[in-house]
């Protein structure tokens, strides 16, 4: 028994191949969070969410309605579904979500855009082609439909004349960064994660924080793109007291995340062992991951509070009115 590895896989390949997303969104989800900033469109330097922020309560919707199958017999059922998936996307079937679950992630990238106007920062947006880097398919083996995909990617942004990337996510930056010059002959666009260039040109502080933290390191910013300051610099420039666990920076501990659409309870035990770490330092845990954000808030009694860092960054950097 068990979630159907090999049909649930098969159909986040299908729908890349096809739909050029894991979990394809409709184009007023992914660019919705942009209303009202008045970002020109493209440029030379652009915003790039990789739709990771946006994807995430379709994930945690899919997580949901995948777990009720965990101790079931199911393998019959799931190649059907992944059979009618070819022909209609049943994403918004299987991953439904509300427009109150969404502005909750929007929200996190207006932040962002939000402080990076405050740092002086030049940058555009795609809008409809602000298409999803592949980062499922990539970390569960998918890679005839990865490549694929990344060298669509690539040819994207190369016709829209973008030289820079600015990615709002780990995973994002990961692919960008590290995976698609391997992958793609020529990729050469430079790559750099919202909190590297905050910290190279932090804003001015205008209400200290008065608060001490606890940062759970995302595994892919400490491990494999040695994000591990930037965030630690930013939040004590903003007035923040860190306390750390033991187990921080390249060796940090798994939020449970990565194993949520497959191995639910796994994945949920693996989150609680991590809030326990995490909350002997402090209730106030900060993450840098929309993955970890998800996954940490589920596992957290009502006593731990989980926020993402750009919450913690808007108080320190932007007036009120705007934060």
């Amino acid at each position: 028994m068990g979630i159907p590895i090999a049909s649930t896989l098969g159909m986040l390949g299908d729908n890349l191949t096809k739909r050029k997303s894991a979990l394809p969104l409709a184009g007023r989800v992914v660019t919705a969070w942009a209303d009202g900033l008045d970002l020109p469109h493209g440029g030379k330097t652009v915003i790039y969410t990789g739709q990771m922020w946006q994807m995430v309560p379709a994930i945690n919707a899919m997580g949901h309605q995948l777990a009720q199958y965990e101790e079931k017999e199911a393998d019959g059922m799931f190649r059907m579904v992944r059979r009618l998936n070819r022909l209609v996307n049943l994403t918004s079937f299987l991953a439904r979500t509300t427009a109150a679950e969404r502005e909750v992630y929007y929200e996190r990238l207006r932040n962002i855009a939000r402080l990076l106007k405050a740092a002086g920062v030049k940058f555009g947006y795609l809008y409809e082609d602000d298409w999803y880097a592949g980062a499922l398919a990539y970390d569960e083996g998918l890679d005839p439909a990865f490549r694929a995909h990344a060298q669509r990617v690539a040819e994207m942004l190369k016709r829209h004349g973008v030289e820079r990337l600015i990615t709002v996510d780990p995973h994002t930056t990961n692919m960008l960064r590290s995976i698609y010059p391997k992958v793609v002959p020529g990729f050469h666009v430079k790559v750099t994660s919202y909190l590297e260039v905050l910290a190279e040109h932090p804003p001015k502080t205008v209400r200290p924080l008065d608060s001490t933290v606890t940062l759970h390191d995302s595994c892919v910013y400490a491990r494999y793109e040695g994000v591990i300051e930037p965030p630690r610099e930013l939040l004590m420039h903003g007035g923040a007291k860190l306390v750390q666990p033991d187990l921080e920076k390249g060796l940090t501990f798994c939020c449970g995340g990565p194993a949520e659409t497959l191995f639910p309870t796994k994945s949920g035990k693996i989150a609680a062992q991590r809030i326990e770490q995490l909350k002997a330092c402090s209730p106030n845990v900060v993450t840098a991951c929309p993955l970890c954000l998800a996954s940490l808030s589920r596992a957290a009694p009502k006593d731990v509070h989980v926020r993402d860092i750009s919450d913690y960054l808007v108080k320190a950097y932007l007036p009120a009115a705007k934060a």
